[in-house]
């Protein structure tokens, strides 16, 4: 059974949602390279990853877990549709694991009839189709013991500026998500302690309607009727990183403002699509990773850290589809534990007195556990 906590600072809990592993990594160039496993499976790689003590947490959308008709937008109340018999059995493995379950979020971005966005999509019976959904999802939601609903941008977006009804646009996300609340409070569900955002700049659409933290940030103190139970959930290194953004400043900024709900992570090339490479993989950000959960300690920021990437794509063994996901948990658990080791080192950093630049540079050294001396030593010809 899972540990009920994790608390290593500033990790209360490490999450694992179904998205990742279920992913058979598939890209616009490629088909997928691994077979789709039921989402029964997926909950029984889980547990066993629970198990082993790699993970006290999952997350879903709605569409990991059982398919959507928009037909029968109330399939989940009706006890005999497979949907209900599916999402109980899935809880019943998830409970027996010790797992809880950090979100809930609606998938508004596979199906074509969202192709010009959920929330925000121009036809007003489109709109009204997505909040169907969105109630659904938070029914499966209460069902599992969520803690927030998420609000992906997902197609919510534009590719042509002039062909947006800017008057409106975000007053239709605002109705959106304040319906998250208002059916919230409606159907008298005591699981969700918060809602956030998850904004991203771009892709799958060429521009999102909230494409960073600080928009999010905004967009909840500026058009939300209870913006104290909106929160942000920042996907790092990725999302910030795709604008050019840093991670540190991303984390303290939402942690000043008491918006930082909890934390996506994985690893990202800057100003490059949506890499979602696991953490610390890749050419880039170790610093860049290592100084956000410094910057965490630093704040006394402590919550759930949610791993959001999928396995790279060479990384996929369609010979061993389950193993190479566990495989896959194991690698994202080890990159966590990594980026926690090198920001404790951090810790005995005492910059005063020292330049912006042997500052860094101290900091350097002490993340790769190397002395003054050592370093000395190579600095010079003899």
């Amino acid at each position: 059974m899972a540990k009920k906590g994790y608390n290593i600072d500033p990790v209360t809990l490490r999450s694992m949602p179904f998205w990742c592993v279920g992913n058979p990594l598939g890209d616009p160039f490629g088909g997928a390279v691994l077979p789709k496993i039921d989402s029964l499976d997926v909950a029984k790689l889980l547990a066993a990853a629970a198990g082993e003590g790699l993970i006290e947490a999952t997350s879903f959308h709605d569409d990991d877990l059982v398919p959507w008709d928009p037909a029968k937008p109330e399939d989940d109340l009706d006890p005999k549709s497979e949907t209900y018999a599916k999402l109980r059995a899935i809880k019943q493995v998830l409970d027996k694991a010790g797992l809880t379950v950090n979100i809930a979020t609606c998938g508004l971005h596979g199906d074509k009839l969202f192709r010009k966005g959920g929330l925000t999509n121009p036809d007003p019976k489109l709109r009204a189709l997505a909040k169907k959904k969105v109630q659904r999802t938070l029914r499966i939601g209460a069902l599992f013991g969520v803690k927030y609903y998420t609000y992906w941008v997902a197609r919510d977006g534009f590719e042509v500026p002039v062909n947006v009804d800017w008057k409106n646009v975000y007053k239709w996300l605002a109705d959106g998500l304040n319906g998250v609340y208002d059916y919230i409070q409606k159907m008298k569900f005591t699981n969700y302690i918060g809602a956030t955002i998850e904004p991203k700049p771009n892709e799958p659409r060429g521009h999102m309607f909230l494409p960073t933290a600080g928009h999010a940030v905004g967009f909840i103190y500026g058009h939300l009727k209870h913006p104290e139970f909106f929160g942000v959930n920042p996907e790092l290194l990725q999302h910030e990183s795709m604008a050019l953004l840093n991670a540190v400043h991303t984390v303290g900024y939402l942690a000043s403002m008491k918006k930082l709900f909890f934390l996506h992570f994985g690893s990202q090339i800057k100003a490059q699509f949506d890499n979602d490479f696991p953490p610390l993989i890749g050419p880039e950000g170790l610093k860049e990773t290592v100084q956000m959960f410094w910057a965490l300690r630093q704040v006394g920021w402590k919550g759930v850290v949610e791993y959001d990437c999928h396995m790279l794509r060479t990384d996929g063994d369609p010979d061993d589809p389950i193993g190479c996901r566990m495989a896959f948990i194991r690698d994202c658990t080890q990159a966590l534990a990594t980026s926690l080791l090198l920001a404790d080192r951090l810790m005995e950093l005492a910059p005063a007195g020292l330049s912006d630049a042997q500052a860094d540079l101290s900091a350097t050294a002490l993340m790769c556990k190397l002395d003054a001396k050592s370093v000395q030593g190579w600095m010079t010809t003899k």
